[in-house]
């Protein structure tokens, strides 16, 4: 089970004083790649579909998720250039919100006593969030409300001027209960990047820590009366 992971033990944190956390995000990452003669500092731009250029809020959100991405790409060698870029890439992601593995599923699945519908976030034409349905309940029913949990998606695909060649496509899933995409997806492009330009073969989990304190867990909706 793929999450964001309390790496010191909360109950060992709360009976030893001074005891600090550690919160990595764990990705798993697949890379394909025929680059070659990739020279560090080589320069890119930034390739859009039709989809997110096509509305002024799918290119907001576009620009969000570019910048995102950007120190991931300066880490592994490469620099914007829109005069005369060597590659081009494109960037995409996807957050959609989930059942939690940790709810009882005769709680909240479909064939307990309530449900609940769940919606996506996503960068690209109509970001923005989905819905989360306050779902129906039995009655007299008191059991807990469901967990929070995102299943996010990153990819990259960069392509080989002049030509327009694929050279490199990777891809990175995490999920977990931390609801700030905005710090959550630059860790996940930097995993996503991770051995680029000759990244190892087959599916890996890479592990990136998160930094500074735990983050704030969005809290579960309060439980409806009967």
């Amino acid at each position: 089970m793929r999450t964001l992971k309390v790496l010191a033990l909360p109950a060992i944190c709360i009976a030893l004083s001074g005891c600090a956390t550690s919160w990595v995000v764990d990705s798993e990452v697949r890379s394909h790649s025929s680059l070659q003669g990739f020279v560090p500092g080589a320069g890119y731009r930034f390739e859009r579909l039709p989809s997110q250029t096509d509305s002024e809020p799918a290119r907001a959100a576009q620009d969000d998720l570019e910048a995102m991405a950007a120190p991931a790409l300066a880490a592994v060698g490469l620099r914007p250039d829109t005069a005369a870029p060597r590659y081009t890439v494109q960037v995409s992601a996807r957050v959609t919100r989930v059942p939690s593995p940790w709810d009882d599923p005769w709680d909240h699945g479909p064939w307990g006593p309530r449900w609940r519908g769940y919606g996506a976030w996503g960068w690209g034409p109509g970001w923005g969030p989905g819905w989360y349905g306050a779902g129906w309940y039995g009655p007299g029913y008191f059991g807990p409300p469901p967990q929070p949990w995102y299943l996010r998606e990153v990819g990259v695909v960069m392509r080989q001027l002049p030509g327009n060649e694929v050279v490199y496509e990777t891809r990175a899933r995490h999920d977990g209960p931390y609801h700030r995409s905005r710090d959550v997806l630059p860790l996940m492009f930097r995993a996503a990047l991770q051995g680029f330009p000759n990244p190892p073969a087959g599916e890996r989990r890479v592990d990136i820590p998160l930094g500074g304190e735990a983050p704030a867990v969005e809290a579960p909706p309060a439980p409806a009366q009967p």
